[in-house]
C-alpha cells in the first residue's frame, strides 16, 4: 500500500512549481553565502594534500539516471584508487581539513550547483554510487523506489541521524525507511521543516565519517 499510494506519484511531485522554485532560491542563496567558505577550504585542501580541491563522482539520480556530484574533497586524492568504498568510522582516508569540513558539512556546499542545474533537489534521498545501488537493489526490497524523486543535499533520513550509516545492510535499510516515508508524505512544509532541522539541529554532524 505504501509504494502504490498517491504519495509515490512522481509526476505530481516533479511538477510542483513550489518545490522547484524553492530549490532555485535556496541553491542561489547557498552559493552566494557559501562561495567564500568554498574558496577558503578549497585552498586549505590543496595546501594539506595537494591534488584537486574538489571531489567528483558519478551518482544515481532521478529515474536511475547518473550525474556528476561535486563536493569539497575531504579524503586523500587517491582514496578511491581501487574503486568506490563505503565510508567507515575513523576512516584513515579522511584528512585533517576533511574532518573539519565533514563535521560542519562545508564539503556539501558545492552540491548547490547541481540543485541549481536541476540534477538534485535541496531536500531528498541522498544519491549513491552506481555500484552500491546495484548491490542495494538486490539486498533491499523497494530500494529503487527512492529514485522516483530527485536526490537531495539533505533529507529526512539525515536529520534523523542516519547520515553515513551505510556499513551494514540493516543500517541502510533504516535509511531507506526514512527515504520512503519522506516520498510518501512529501510537502513543501516538510521540505522547509527538514531544512530548518538541518540548520538548527543537524548542522554539526556527529556521525561524520
Amino acid at each position: 500500500w505504501l509504494i502504490f499510494s498517491d504519495g509515490f506519484s512522481a509526476g505530481r511531485r516533479l511538477s510542483s512549481i513550489g518545490k522547484r522554485t524553492f530549490d532555485i532560491v535556496a541553491s542561489l542563496l547557498l552559493l552566494i553565502v557559501g562561495l567564500p567558505l568554498i574558496g577558503i577550504f578549497a585552498v586549505l585542501v590543496k595546501l594539506e594534500t595537494g591534488g584537486p580541491a574538489f571531489f567528483r563522482q558519478k551518482r544515481v539520480g532521478l529515474y536511475g539516471q547518473t550525474f556528476t556530484l561535486i563536493k569539497l574533497r575531504s579524503m586523500r586524492f587517491d582514496a578511491e584508487a581501487n574503486g568506490a568504498q563505503w565510508a567507515e568510522k575513523g576512516d584513515p582516508r579522511v584528512t585533517r581539513v576533511g574532518r573539519v569540513i565533514r563535521t560542519v558539512r562545508i564539503d556539501e556546499l558545492p552540491q548547490a550547483w547541481s540543485v541549481l542545474k536541476g540534477e538534485m533537489s535541496f531536500v531528498g534521498p541522498r544519491p549513491e554510487v552506481p555500484a552500491f545501488v546495484s548491490e542495494l537493489e538486490k539486498a533491499l526490497p523497494y530500494y529503487a523506489e527512492r529514485h522516483v524523486v530527485k536526490p537531495g543535499i539533505t533529507g529526512w533520513a539525515q536529520i534523523n541521524g542516519w547520515r553515513g550509516e551505510t556499513d551494514t545492510v540493516d543500517k541502510m535499510e533504516k535509511r531507506i525507511e526514512y527515504d520512503l516515508d519522506y516520498i510518501r508524505n512529501w510537502s513543501l512544509f516538510l521540505d522547509l521543516k527538514i531544512v530548518f532541522l538541518t540548520v538548527f539541529k543537524g548542522f554539526i554532524n556527529k556521525n561524520a565519517y
